[in-house]
């Protein structure tokens, strides 16, 4: 029940940030879910292999339990930085739209 409100919550931030500026809705509502899910699994991909091959730090791989707790802050962590990246990207490419109605019969060296 917690992972349906997560995963929720991720997508409608993503959502209104797409909304925000201008950018296909339900692709980058759909594009959050997946990153958190994706980051969460190669940083846990990464872990397995340090645990088995180079550290033996003894997880317990069978219980789902402590896989999901090492995946939620890392897939979390790589939505934030997701995010992130996204909105400094389209905050520069916002265009400013000028009033010209206003400077109609104006010299150009007024404006």
């Amino acid at each position: 029940m917690l992972g349906i409100l997560l995963i929720y919550f991720i997508g409608k931030r993503f959502y209104d940030l797409s909304v925000d500026y201008s950018k296909n809705k339900w692709l980058y509502a759909i594009l959050g879910v997946v990153t958190y899910y994706v980051i969460g699994n190669v940083f846990l991909a990464l872990i397995v292999i340090l645990d088995i091959y180079v550290f033996d730090w003894g997880f317990n791989w069978e219980s789902t339990y402590g896989i999901n707790l090492l995946a939620l802050p890392l897939g979390l962590l790589g939505v934030w930085g997701f995010y992130i990246l996204l909105e400094k990207n389209w905050k520069k490419s916002v265009v400013v739209i000028k009033d010209e109605i206003q400077d109609i019969g104006k010299n150009i060296e007024e404006n």
